[in-house]
């Protein structure tokens, strides 16, 4: 936008109170006002229209439908990589289970039927 400063506000204040003068000042800026309201105002319509004219609301919710999806699809993965890692978690356990029962087995004597 437009840079300007507080010592450039001053100038232009001076300058303007100069040209204009102090019983013309207010209504001069209050008519300045008016006419950059109207301007902001019927820029934002045309905006609008334009926006419509090539259905910037569509294109906005497509985009905004797309990273939904894509956030879907992350949240998928790391679903994913936990069960597999809780699979792998239990078959290690189960390994160990069975490792440590056979350790115990192969450690007993038999027992003597009689």
């Amino acid at each position: 936008m437009i840079d300007i400063g507080f010592p450039e506000l001053v100038i232009i204040a001076i300058v303007s109170l100069i040209v204009i003068g102090p019983e013309q000042l207010p209504s001069t800026l209050r008519t300045l006002a008016l006419w950059f309201g109207r301007l902001k105002r019927g820029f934002n319509e045309l905006r609008r229209e334009i926006e419509h004219g090539i259905g910037a609301d569509e294109i906005k919710q497509q985009l905004h439908n797309e990273a939904i999806l894509k956030e879907i699809e992350k949240s998928k993965a790391a679903i994913a990589d936990t069960a597999r890692e809780a699979s792998s978690l239990v078959k290690a356990q189960d390994q160990a289970f069975q490792s440590t029962g056979q350790e115990n087995t192969s450690e007993r004597p038999p027992h003597d039927r009689n």
